[in-house]
């Protein structure tokens, strides 16, 4: 992937043609494609007393994405699904006009050690589609498309792309791709991208230009069709992006909408809790501003 600007933790320099970031939004790319949040959870190890707890929280305007490499969560939302969360496995939820969901250790693995590693998306919905019906769907690992080609291994999580097509039930034109290799593969898949790409260096690295880039950092391209790279062995990188919206979209919290007075509906629905409440959870998480004034 070339024609690509560099920043490294908000800072901005040049290095070639690439723009470095770590994870997304960051400072000078807000979003790739529909693409509009993404958080590396750990490698964490969680000793038998500590816990994954993220209590019910409300979300519009978006789908989430979740991905784990180790350990477990237990998703459980306002349409009373309650799934648990493995390696490999895709989780699916689509908020649209609003719903609320709990992660959380399950119980089973609350009072032993345990690791936890994974992805966590936001996928900003179409304009049209921003106060769909919630929607809930999970897919197993063997449900996954993956082949072979040219010595690298390739998963297609999400989307549709090099003729494959993903179960998920994308709202956009998308992909969400992973790579791995176990010997140096240079790459060459470019021509088959579309819209917005960039790229996310899980394990090894990546050379490009003569600059060599490592674990943790994000590659966003200028022009997706100049996507090609050598893989160094040993590594694992995802490739995502796809049509990006002709409106901006704001963020706010767990948000996402194409006005900003949409946010401020969600924000008072919210506070009135009359999204529809997770089945046995009865916490309360307070929007940030009321963070700040229990702790001031």
């Amino acid at each position: 992937m070339s024609n690509i600007n560099l920043i490294i933790e908000e800072r901005p320099s040049n290095i070639g043609n690439f723009m470095v970031g770590r994870l997304l939004p960051f400072r000078e790319k807000r979003m790739v494609g529909p693409f509009a949040f993404i958080d590396h959870m750990g490698p964490t190890c969680l000793s038998d007393y500590e816990n994954l707890d993220v209590p019910p929280h409300p979300h519009i305007g978006l789908s989430t994405l979740t991905y784990l490499f180790e350990g477990a969560i237990m998703h459980k939302d306002g349409l009373g699904n309650e799934t648990e969360i493995k390696p490999g496995q895709v989780n699916w939820m689509t908020a649209g006009s609003g719903i609320v969901h709990s992660e959380r250790t399950p119980g089973y693995l609350r009072t032993s050690n345990k690791m936890l590693h994974g992805l966590q998306i936001w996928v900003a919905l179409p304009k049209a589609l921003e106060e769909m019906d919630p929607e809930f769907f999970h897919f197993n690992e063997n449900e996954i498309p993956r082949w072979t080609e040219n010595g690298i291994d390739f998963k297609l999580i999400a989307g549709d792309v090099f003729g494959h097509f993903s179960p998920v039930p994308v709202y956009s034109p998308l992909y969400f791709l992973e790579l791995r290799t176990t010997k140096q593969q240079t790459v060459k898949i470019g021509k088959d991208l579309f819209g917005e790409s960039a790229l996310y260096i899980l394990e090894g690295g990546i050379e490009s230009e003569g600059h060599t880039f490592e674990p943790k950092q994000l590659l966003v391209a200028k022009d997706s069709k100049l996507c090609e790279f050598v893989m160094q062995e040993n590594s694992i990188i995802y490739i995502f992006g796809g049509e990006p919206f002709a409106e901006e979209r704001f963020i706010y919290w767990n948000f996402v909408a194409s006005t900003r007075e949409r946010i401020e509906e969600a924000k008072e629905q919210w506070l009135q809790q009359s999204f529809a409440p997770v089945p046995g959870e009865t916490d309360f998480v307070p929007l940030p501003e009321q963070s700040r004034n229990i702790k001031n």
